[in-house]
C-alpha cells in the first residue's frame, strides 16, 4: 500500500505542476513575459532547490525534448499549411537555410575574436545559437495573428532552420574527429544527405498521410487525431533511420496536410494544438532541469552570454536577414520586424545539450552561455515583439477565444459548403445580402461577427472581418469566392468546408 500511496503522491505532484504550468500562461500575459521563459527558469530553480531533479540524465532530456519537437514542428507545419507556405516558400527556404549558416559564421567569429573561444567551440556555439524556435515563436504570438507574408516568413523560418541547425550540429560533431578539408567535406556531405532524405521523407509521408486521412475510415472520431500523431512519429522515425532529418520530414508533412479537407479535420487540429502546448511545457521544463542557476551566477558565462545575445540581436541577425531579404518584396517595416523576430528557445538549448554530451573541452561553460542567450532572447526579444510590430506598422490582431461552437455533422463530405472571411474592400464589404451577386445556386447560411452570430436576412449588411458560410452548387459558375476576397489579399488561405463555427482556421470537411 505504501507504494500505491507514493505513486499517488507522485501523480498528484506532477498533475499539480502541470496545472500550475497551464495557469502560468495567465501570469505570462500579466507580466508580458513569454511562458517558455517561466517554464525554463522555474524548472532551473526547482533543480537547485531539489538537487535530485537536476540529476536527470542529459540523454533522457534530449529524448523527451526530441519527442516534444516532433509534435511542435508537425503542429507548426499544419498551422502554416501549404497555401500560406507557398506564398513565401522561396524566402522561407532562403532565410531558413542560408541564414542559419550565415548566423553560425557571424556568432562563431564574434565568440572567437571577442571572447577567446577556439574555432571549434566557437563554431559549436554559433551552430547552437543560429536556429530560431517554433515553440517560442508560437508562444509569443499566442492569440496574435500576423497577416500577409510577414507572419508566414517568421513562422516558416522557425520551422525550417530548426532541422537545418540540428543537422548542422550533428554533422559538425560527427566531423570533429576528422581534420582539415576532410572534416569540412564530411560535414557538408552528411548535412546534404540529411536535408535531401528528410525532405523526401516529408513529401512522401505527407502524401501518404493525406491518403490515409481521406480514404481510411476509422470506427470512432476520437481515433483520427491519434492516427495523425502516430503517423508523425512514423515519419520522423523512418526519416531518421534513412539518415535524413526527421524534424524536417515532420514539418513538411504537417505543411502538406495543413489545408487538407478530411474527416474530423477540426478535431485533429485542436488535438495537435493541445498536444503541442503540452510539448512546449514539457520541453522547457526538462531543459530547465539541466540548468544550474548557482553555476550561472558564479561563473563568467552570464557575462559572455549577455554580450553574445546583444551582438546577435542587434548586429548579426539584422545584418544577415536584412541582406537575405533584399530581393524579397517587403515593406521596410516588415523587414525590420522579421529582422527582430529571430527568437531562440528549446532548439538552441537542445543543441547545447549535444555539446554537453560530446567530448568537447569547456562544454559546461558553452552550455551556460547558450542558456543565457536563450533567456535573453525569450524575455527581452519575445516581450518586445508586439511593440516592434506596432512601431514597424506590421498588422497584428488579437484573436479572441471562442469557447462556444455551433456544429453540424454530415455523413458524407459537404462539397458545396464554403467558409469565407470578408476582406476590406471586397465587393461583399458594405453590401446587403439582397444586393450581393451570389446567383441562384448559392446562399449565405451563417454570419459570424466579433464572435457572435448575426441574423441572416435580405437587409443584413456584411462588414470586413465577417465570417460567412456559403452553401453553393460546387459546379455552379461563377465561383463566389471573389465576392469576399479582394485582389490585394490573394495570399489569404482559400476556404474549405467544415463545421461552421468550430474555429477560425481554414476548415475541412466533417466526417462520419
Amino acid at each position: 500500500m505504501n507504494d500505491v500511496k507514493g505513486f499517488g503522491l507522485a501523480i498528484a505532484v506532477v498533475g499539480g505542476a502541470g496545472l500550475v504550468a497551464v495557469l502560468s500562461n495567465r501570469l505570462s500575459q500579466r507580466l508580458r513575459v513569454p511562458a517558455p521563459a517561466i517554464f525554463l527558469l522555474a524548472a532551473a530553480a526547482a533543480s537547485d532547490v531539489v538537487p535530485a531533479l537536476g540529476r536527470v540524465p542529459v540523454v533522457t532530456v534530449q529524448r523527451v525534448v526530441t519527442v516534444a519537437l516532433v509534435v511542435l514542428l508537425f503542429d507548426g507545419g499544419m498551422h502554416i499549411g501549404w497555401r500560406r507556405f507557398r506564398s513565401a516558400a522561396g524566402p522561407v527556404a532562403w532565410v531558413g537555410v542560408v541564414g542559419t549558416f550565415a548566423t553560425t559564421a557571424g556568432v562563431a567569429a564574434l565568440a572567437h575574436l571577442l571572447f577567446g573561444f577556439g574555432w571549434l567551440p566557437a563554431l559549436l556555439l554559433g551552430t547552437a545559437l543560429a536556429p530560431t524556435d517554433p515553440a517560442v515563436v508560437f508562444s509569443v504570438l499566442g492569440r496574435r495573428e500576423i497577416s500577409g507574408r510577414t507572419g508566414t516568413l517568421v513562422e516558416g523560418e522557425s520551422g525550417v532552420n530548426d532541422p537545418v541547425g540540428i543537422a548542422a550540429m550533428a554533422s559538425l560533431l560527427a566531423a570533429g574527429t576528422a581534420s582539415g578539408w576532410h572534416a569540412v567535406g564530411s560535414g557538408l556531405g552528411e548535412f546534404a544527405l540529411e536535408m535531401v532524405v528528410g525532405a523526401a521523407a516529408g513529401l512522401l509521408g505527407g502524401y501518404g498521410m493525406a491518403l490515409f486521412m481521406r480514404r481510411v475510415p476509422l470506427p470512432s472520431g476520437a481515433l483520427y487525431p491519434l492516427s495523425t500523431l502516430a503517423a508523425a512519429g512514423v515519419i520522423y522515425g523512418t526519416a531518421t533511420l534513412a539518415h535524413g532529418s526527421g524534424f524536417l520530414a515532420v514539418f513538411i508533412a504537417g505543411i502538406l496536410v495543413g489545408d487538407l479537407r478530411a474527416p474530423y479535420k477540426a478535431e485533429i487540429e485542436r488535438f495537435h494544438s493541445s498536444v503541442a502546448s503540452l510539448a512546449e511545457i514539457v520541453a522547457f521544463a526538462m531543459l530547465g532541469l539541466t540548468v544550474s542557476l548557482h553555476r550561472l551566477a558564479s561563473g563568467d558565462a552570464w557575462l559572455i552570454g549577455l554580450g553574445l545575445a546583444l551582438l546577435l540581436t542587434l548586429i548579426v541577425r539584422p545584418a544577415v536577414v536584412g541582406l537575405l531579404l533584399l530581393p524579397v518584396r517587403l515593406r521596410s517595416g516588415e523587414r525590420l520586424f522579421v529582422m527582430w523576430s529571430g527568437l531562440k528557445g528549446a532548439v538552441p538549448v537542445l543543441l547545447g545539450t549535444y555539446i554537453l554530451t560530446a567530448d568537447v573541452a569547456g562544454a559546461t561553460r558553452m552550455y551556460d552561455v547558450v542558456v543565457i542567450v536563450v533567456t535573453f532572447s525569450v524575455v527581452v526579444q519575445g516581450s518586445l515583439v508586439p511593440y516592434i510590430a506596432r512601431r514597424t506598422g506590421v498588422p497584428m490582431r488579437t484573436v479572441e477565444p471562442e469557447p462556444w461552437a455551433l456544429s453540424v455533422r454530415f455523413r458524407h463530405e459537404p462539397a458545396g459548403m464554403r467558409r469565407y472571411l470578408v476582406v476590406a474592400g471586397a465587393p461583399a464589404d458594405g453590401c446587403t445580402l439582397a444586393d450581393l451577386a451570389l446567383g441562384e445556386d448559392a446562399w449565405i447560411s451563417f454570419i459570424s461577427r466579433d464572435g457572435a452570430l448575426v441574423p441572416v436576412g435580405r437587409d443584413t449588411v456584411l462588414q470586413s472581418g465577417d465570417e460567412v458560410v456559403v452553401l453553393a452548387d460546387p459546379t455552379a459558375q461563377p465561383d463566389p469566392e471573389p465576392l469576399f476576397t479582394s485582389p490585394a489579399q490573394a495570399s489569404t488561405p482559400q476556404p474549405s468546408t467544415d463545421d461552421p463555427a468550430n474555429d477560425r482556421s481554414t476548415p475541412s470537411a466533417a466526417g462520419p
